[in-house]
Parts: C-alpha cells; structure tokens; sequence
C-alpha cells in the first residue's frame, strides 16, 4: 500500500487481488486500463523481491530487497513527521544518481524509473506542483540502491520561524504580555529561528507558492522523507514480461533463479 501511495494519483489503490490471481489476469486487463508498468512484490525463502515490469512485452527487472523501512516507520522515527494527503494529488519527480550510462543493465534500470513516472516541462511547469520527490542512489562498490521518498517544502530566507508560522498557520497570536507589536517580531530574534538562513540551497521563485514564499524572492529547499525506503539490489533483467531471455544477471545471485512466479500482484 505505501508503493501504491507512492504511485498516486496514477495508480489503481483501491485494486483488490485474489491468491487465485496471476499475473495474466492482470495482464489482460492492463491495456484497457492504460496500466504501463507493474511493480509485483513477492517473499521467498530467499527473502523479499521487487520486480519492475513494463507492460505488455517487458523488460522485467528483479531486484532483491536487503532492507526496507514502511511508511509508519519513517514517521515514528521523526519528532514532526508531515504528510499531508494534499502531497498526493501530484506525481512525484524522479531524481537518479550514481547510475551512469556505461552497462546495459544500469541504463535500462534507468530508462525503466524515468518512464515509470511522467516526464515534466521545464519551462510550463508550476512548482507548486512538485510537492514530492523520488530519489534512487546508486552505489557503485555496493552495487546496492537506495530507494527514498520525500516531501519538498520551500521556506522563505531570513524569516523567523515565528512569523513564518503565523503567515502559514492563519494563527492569532496572544500579544496580551507586549507594549508593542514589534516586540513579538524580536522577543526570538528576528531571523535567529529561521532554519533557512544557513541553507545553501536557494531557489529564486517564478511563482507564488505561498503566503510567505513570494514571487521574485528566495526561498530554501527543504526535503522531508515521508517513506518507504528501500535498499535494493538488481539481480536479474529479462527480455519479457517475468520471462524470456537473461539479459543480466549478478554474480553470486543463482538463488534469484528459483523466485517462483508471484500469485499476488501489488
């Protein structure tokens, strides 16, 4: 369900699979539906497996999952985790690192996240529309990815925390105990609580994007990770859809082989 959220809107959340399903009942109803890629989760005794599969002719691609973290985890291990539905109504960007374009097997890994999501216009996008990010680092001597999921939030440079919270939360602030109004300005500092005043990632904004963050001026790019998180590892590419011929395969990962054919598609 979280990879599912992840996908939003384009995705089927509400979808109800059966264990008497297979991926051919799946199959045929893909091409009426629009649906362009399967993510397929199974457990073996080998552990659990994501496969990344474009329909109807594949690639396939078969990752082993080492590590994984749900969206809840994520959010127990923050002091103020921050997930509104509103994230969703949006899909996220998609950010690749790492990844190169020397073998085969990393380039389709990359041609198949990059089509995975929509593909945006510079120059007609809003960026109060690039609500979430999606990013898959790849480290070269673990051979291991990284897979996060991230909120993005702009926050306006030099103003304190104070006001900024005013501004954003339509609060009324008890002003009972000052002479003045300024006083409320400078009782923390103004712009000592701003957390974007040391930030060194800036953007110069075309559009409103808030009551606080206003055309024409700087903001700090902040990115919250929402979940899930997975570490992953590609294990084996296949010419079709879960089947044909082994494009790639890891050294040492045999056991991938015997991954049954999962009867329960996610």
């Amino acid at each position: 369900m979280d990879l599912r959220k992840l996908m939003l809107p384009h995705t089927a959340l509400k979808l109800k699979e059966k264990r008497r399903n297979n991926l051919k009942d799946f199959l045929n109803v893909a091409g009426p539906m629009g649906v362009t890629h399967f993510m397929m989760l199974s457990k073996t005794g080998f552990g659990p497996y994501l496969r990344v599969a474009r329909t109807p002719q594949g690639p396939t691609l078969t990752f082993k999952i080492h590590e994984y973290s749900t969206a809840a985890d994520v959010a127990q291990s923050q002091t103020r985790p921050r997930c509104p539905q509103e994230l969703f109504k949006n899909s996220p960007l998609i950010v690749l690192s790492g990844f190169g374009t020397g073998d085969e097997h990393l380039r389709l890994t990359t041609i198949m996240f990059q089509n995975i999501f929509p593909s945006i216009d510079i120059n007609t996008v809003k960026l109060a529309s690039c609500q979430r990010l999606v990013l898959l680092n790849y480290n070269k001597e673990t051979k291991l990815i990284d897979f996060r999921h991230y909120s993005i939030r702009l926050q306006p440079v030099g103003v304190s925390r104070r006001i900024r919270k005013f501004v954003q939360n339509h609060q009324v602030p008890d002003l009972r105990s000052l002479q003045d109004v300024s006083e409320f300005v400078t009782k923390a500092g103004y712009g000592s609580e701003s957390e974007a005043d040391d930030e060194a990632a800036t953007v110069n904004l075309a559009s409103d994007l808030g009551r606080v963050n206003r055309a024409s001026s700087k903001s700090a790019v902040r990115l919250q990770e929402i979940g899930p998180r997975m570490t992953l590892q590609l294990e084996r590419v296949q010419e079709g859809l879960c089947s044909g011929a082994v494009i790639f395969r890891e050294h040492g990962a045999e056991a991938a082989e015997e991954v049954q054919e999962p009867n329960e598609e996610d």
